[in-house]
């Protein structure tokens, strides 16, 4: 063969080989992102200012100490809220005291309104609030125990169909069931993830499946529970999640996301998890945020999507983290997130108390406010339950308004 031919089919060849990988080029980047990006509408935020809404906080003041019954709300934490379709709002909440509040002073003297150490004490409750005032709360505990030495805490709801495409609406509540266990695992072991379903106007508790059985995870610092926050975006809910690994003594937790069909959070086999490159049925999530140090959550955050930015709100890390609330910003559910930015540090009682449990709620918000929630605990767990007794208001949640701005 003649060498200018050999020369031509060489030539040919690359040529062939260079258009083949800019097509390839070409069709990897109009394939769609895993990530679902928002697009140009996603730029850095950051809390801008905030302030004390003294008008919800008073309100669960009011209510905790009404004393014309002796089976409702005097406090808890774990502070979540739903809007219901007929304008009601939901208030879910965890461990949570009932009985009686006495007016002050206490026994001891002080100027608090107290109750009385026999007061009891259940897993879970939920309270009516209409037009503003709360008016009720259901007999509680409203989701039983599901085993002995267990217990099951609500933490994000939403309203969605029955099952896809139907006209039917119930109310989804995301639950985390915890084993009780020694030390570090004061608060309960990690054990599973479960949905209840739970029928509108009456909110009846229709049933309870467990979408993510962590019992296998042999550490239990690395089970992810997930429904401490949940974000919706076109047909899908985005379910964000973390692991225990502050009990572990790292310094924050990692947060991991799910994301579920419209009309799906009560079929387990609905549910996707982000793997770190795509989503999947297999539930072996991979972090989105937290590097164990630096970065990462508090045992519960709460995410909001502000126009094309995702906002992410959390305790900060280290000794910080009992008493400041920062945030993190995102393009995605899947990351990568950004910050932490700036940091506020929310009104605390007196006492050795700290805050936890930064909880947004957009069905309060409008106007470019944003309403954030907190709950606050005595710092020992030895002997708290008596100064939660004799000083009722320490376990209340507290309200701030934020006000999001463009991060400089």
């Amino acid at each position: 063969m003649p060498e200018d031919t050999r020369a031509r089919q060489r030539t040919g060849a690359g040529v062939g080989l260079l258009l083949t990988l800019v097509l390839a080029a070409v069709l990897l980047t109009a394939l769609p992102d895993d990530r679902e990006q928002d697009g140009d509408d996603c730029i850095p935020h950051t809390v801008g200012s905030w302030s004390t809404d003294d008008r919800l906080t008073t309100e669960f003041a009011r209510y905790g100490d009404d004393a014309t019954r002796t089976d409702d709300w005097t406090g808890g934490d774990g502070t979540h809220s739903v809007r219901l379709p007929d304008g009601r709002m939901l208030w879910l909440f965890s461990d949570t005291y009932l009985g009686q509040v006495h007016g002050p002073p206490n026994p001891v003297g002080e100027s608090y309104a107290w109750r009385d150490t026999t007061a009891p004490l259940v897993r879970n409750s939920a309270v009516v609030m209409r037009d503003g005032r709360l008016q009720t709360t259901l007999p509680a505990p409203l989701f039983p125990d599901p085993g002995p030495n267990q217990w099951r805490w609500p933490v994000a709801a939403r309203v969605e169909p029955r099952s896809p495409g139907s006209s039917e609406q119930v109310l989804r509540v995301l639950l985390w069931v915890r084993t009780a266990g020694s030390a570090p695992w004061i608060y309960g072991v990690p054990t599973a993830t479960e949905v209840a379903t739970l029928s509108l106007p009456d909110l009846r508790v229709e049933s309870v499946v467990n979408v993510l059985d962590q019992q296998q995870v042999q550490d239990p610092s690395r089970r992810v529970l997930f429904g401490t926050t949940l974000v919706k975006k076109g047909d899908w809910t985005y379910v964000f999640g973390g692991d225990d690994g502050q009990a572990a003594s790292r310094p924050t937790s990692s947060a991991y996301v799910a994301r579920v069909p419209e009309g799906g959070l009560g079929d387990p086999a609905a549910w996707e998890y982000w793997d770190g490159s795509a989503w999947t049925a297999r539930a072996r999530p991979a972090a989105v945020l937290g590097d164990g140090q630096r970065t990462g959550v508090g045992s519960a955050f709460s995410v909001v999507r502000q126009e094309g930015t995702y906002m992410l709100f959390t305790m900060a890390s280290g000794t910080k983290g009992l008493t400041t609330v920062t945030s993190y910003w995102s393009c995605s559910p899947t990351g990568p997130w950004h910050g932490p930015t700036k940091d506020f540090s929310p009104t605390l009682p007196p006492g050795q108390v700290a805050a936890y449990n930064p909880q947004t709620h957009p069905e309060l918000s409008d106007d470019g406010r944003l309403v954030l929630s907190y709950d606050v605990n005595w710092l020992e767990p030895t002997g708290a339950a008596a100064q939660l007794n004799r000083n009722v208001s320490l376990y209340r949640p507290r309200f701030v308004t934020l006000r999001l701005a463009p991060k400089a």
